[in-house]
């Protein structure tokens, strides 16, 4: 009777009980995977390409964005309908990569507490949205958003919108020397309040 050979390379035994091993070889898979998943995607037109309709935001809008963003409004707030049935009939046309392009980051996600976003734009006046984000129960009784009324009250920081538009213009978003230039102008005396509408309303026009 003859010796087994010895298998060269590696076991499933070594790997299962090496636990180093198994992770750097898990860690490798999911990078590998990953990257075959993500980097095609760098190269689709469909995902690089803003849809017919995309422009960057308003320096306005772009000002309301930062506060939506600094007030933590995405923590219960999606900016992404999903392809299901029941989610275009109630949100409308879901997301496309398109409509992201101009955004850092991006407000996908699956977490709501409250209301998918992504198409509120024009659902609402502006009024009703001053009512709401001022005290959102004046409007929903049953609402546990939180209120900001300091909002209405607080002017927007005009002149650090020069540099954040400048900012972005190098990751890829078309400002132009004169929108820069202009940016401060158009948003001094402005409230905070105002910017918020301003971005609330700007969402999901161009794909309904």
């Amino acid at each position: 009777m003859t010796t087994p050979t010895p298998q060269s390379g590696l076991s499933h035994e070594k790997v299962e009980t090496n636990n180093f091993l198994m992770i750097v070889l898990i860690l490798l898979v999911l990078l590998v995977g990953g990257m075959v998943e993500i980097v095609p995607l760098f190269f689709q037109k469909s995902t690089t390409e803003p849809i017919k309709g995309i422009k960057p935001y308003t320096a306005l809008q772009l000002a309301g964005r930062d506060i939506y963003t600094r007030e933590g409004c995405y923590n219960c707030h999606s900016q992404m309908i999903r392809p299901f049935r029941a989610e275009t009939l109630r949100y409308g046309h879901y997301s496309v990569a398109g409509e992201s392009v101009y955004d850092h980051p991006f407000q996908w996600g699956s977490k709501r507490t409250g209301p998918d976003l992504a198409r509120v734009g024009g659902k609402y006046s502006d009024e009703w949205h001053r009512i709401h984000l001022t005290n959102p129960r004046d409007l929903v009784p049953e609402s546990n958003m939180p209120a900001y009324p300091w909002l209405e009250k607080t002017l927007v920081d005009a002149d650090s919108l020069p540099s954040h538009m400048t900012a972005l213009r190098k990751v890829g978003v078309p400002y132009t020397d004169e929108e820069i230039a202009k940016a401060t102008a158009d948003v001094k005396g402005k409230t905070e309040l105002e910017a918020t509408i301003a971005f609330l309303q700007s969402l999901g026009l161009a794909l309904k």
